[in-house]
């Protein structure tokens, strides 16, 4: 769907996982040539070096049983198909800062050779992901960011500015321009969601919305039942809130499904980033007017060719280093390690039954 397209990655996006995982107390798999983190720093990128087959790719959301992430993994994993790899998929339950950290650990004593990575803190993660980059594992953080010490490159679902202003103009059109909204976001180290909002709060600054208060930002941890009960809280807190703004797949659900049944419907707009299958009931019954999103599955498939490209020796992270990811076409590797799938499309009654993810 969203037809991913070459974009440089903007400056500040962040960050980079690099190298690679060994087995637990001996010799790293690639000690034979001197992997490690300034071994690859160092190493030249050649465009030209075939892609490798049988690659180990593994792939680590922030949790498990989430259905944006079920989609996103997805994927990765039809990618590691085409390139005839070994697919994994492990995690958390929770999206909890330090509970992906022990499956890193698993991943470099079984010498995975790609890790990738959604972070749930982008430094509780860091000291295993350079452990794994000094054993020769090729780290590509995916829809949300580690630190840019350790990892190769990040896969950004759309430019960071674009999404926070794409979300301060939904909120806009929905209140007319005017009135109070509330952010209700995944879990308060989520990077990705940081950064968006960040951006919210800059464009929320300017002269031409003036007029929109942001009252609150509450947490719903990315689990359904804590985030209805976030949307509830809010509601309840700000009897003149206009919008609630979520820019997570598991809230934009939670604040619809809590709203379409009570008194709030038709009164309260709800928008931020979905999955059309999850808000298509929401758009129906009139309970959500618009949302955006890009395609998830693209940014799991652009990752694993992200990470096929960096074993592979195609690329090393370094800004302008161009790789094909398949079916999505040529990519360019911008600042810091970023590379931008795409923008977001907006979803309305109008268009959503063209979409099915």
């Amino acid at each position: 769907m969203l037809r991913s397209r070459r974009r440089l990655l903007s400056a500040g996006a962040a960050s980079l996982m690099v190298l690679g995982v060994a087995a637990c107390g001996g010799t790293t798999k690639d000690s034979a040539d001197n992997s490690g983190p300034a071994a690859a720093q160092s190493a030249a990128a050649d465009p030209n070096a075939k892609l490798k087959e049988g690659l180990k790719i593994a792939f680590l959301p922030k949790q498990l049983n989430n259905p944006y992430t079920d989609v996103e993994v997805g994927g990765g994993k039809v990618a590691a198909g085409e390139l005839k790899g070994e697919y994994k998929l492990v995690g958390p339950n929770d999206a909890s800062a330090s509970s992906q950290v022990s499956y890193i650990n698993t991943l470099i004593q079984q010498q995975q050779d790609v890790i990738g990575i959604a972070a749930n803190d982008p430094n509780a993660v860091c000291p295993s992901l350079n452990q794994a980059r000094q054993a020769g594992i090729k780290i590509v953080a995916f829809d949300s960011d580690a630190s840019k010490d350790c990892r190769d490159v990040f896969i950004n679902q759309a430019s960071t500015q674009g999404i926070g202003e794409s979300l301060v103009k939904m909120a806009s059109e929905l209140a007319g321009g005017s009135g109070e909204i509330a952010i209700l976001s995944a879990t308060p180290n989520a990077t990705n969601q940081n950064a968006w909002i960040e951006v919210m709060k800059t464009e929320l600054a300017k002269p031409e919305n003036a007029k929109l208060k942001l009252v609150k930002t509450a947490y719903g941890n990315d689990d359904d039942q804590k985030s209805f009960q976030e949307a509830q809280g809010l509601l309840q807190s700000y009897p003149n809130l206009k919008v609630i703004v979520s820019p997570t797949t598991v809230g934009i659900a939670a604040a619809s499904r809590y709203v379409s049944s009570s008194n709030y419907k038709g009164k309260v707009a709800i928008t931020g980033l979905g999955l059309p299958n999850q808000m298509r009931e929401y758009v129906k019954d009139g309970t959500v007017k618009k949302f955006a999103l890009w395609n998830p599955a693209d940014i799991g498939y652009l990752a694993a060719y992200a990470g096929a490209a960096l074993a592979s020796g195609q690329i090393t992270g370094k800004e302008g280093e161009k790789f094909k990811a398949g079916k999505l076409g040529e990519y360019t590797v911008g600042a810091a390690g970023e590379i931008v799938l795409g923008p977001p499309t907006e979803f309305t009654a109008e268009n959503i039954d063209k979409f099915n993810f």
